[in-house]
Formats: C-alpha cells, structure tokens, sequence
C-alpha cells in the first residue's frame, strides 16, 4: 500500500511543478524575450510519474494553454488527493479488521 501514497505523492508533485511554471509563464508573458517554461512528465518503471522543467525552443507566450495547464493541475492535485485519502480509509478499515 505504501507504493500507492508514492505513485499519488508523485502525480501531486507533478501538479505543483506544472502549476508553478504555468504561473511563471503568466506571470512574465509581458517580458521581452522570454521563454516559457514546460513540463515534461515521464512514467516511471516502480510506478508514478517523473517532472522536469525545459524551457520552450523559441521566445512568447502561449496564455491559453498557461490557463489549461494550471486547471488541470488544480484537477491533478485533487485526484491525486482522492488516492491517499482512499488509502488511508482502506488501511484505517484493514486495522479495525485486525484488531
């Protein structure tokens, strides 16, 4: 059970790190010769996800897909959540069995 808290603790990570950039990009879509900042997400073998941050191949924004970007880590971050709390419940109820 403890590798389902870190596959869920992984994809909040995740969530933060694509909010944050995403609100970078925002932040500083006005600035002259700026390059936005993306995610790149990567599964990993044990289970869960891997993020990095790269930054986009050419200058300017993209606020569209910014606001997309920082919804879905909104949504993200609350399934992700949905998991541990499921887990805890189970092991919570998996201990009033045994005792």
């Amino acid at each position: 059970m403890y590798a389902l808290a870190s596959i869920a603790l992984s994809g909040i990570n995740a969530a933060q790190l694509r909010l944050g950039a995403s609100a970078h990009n925002i932040a500083n879509a006005q600035t002259p010769g700026f390059r936005r900042q993306l995610v790149t997400q990567q599964a990993v073998p044990e289970g869960g996800v891997s993020a990095s941050l790269v930054r986009a191949p050419v200058e300017g924004e993209a606020l569209a897909e910014d606001l997309v970007a920082q919804m879905s880590a909104g949504y993200q971050f609350v399934a992700n959540l949905r998991v541990l709390q499921t887990q805890h419940k189970l092991l919570g109820t998996l201990l009033d069995e045994r005792a």
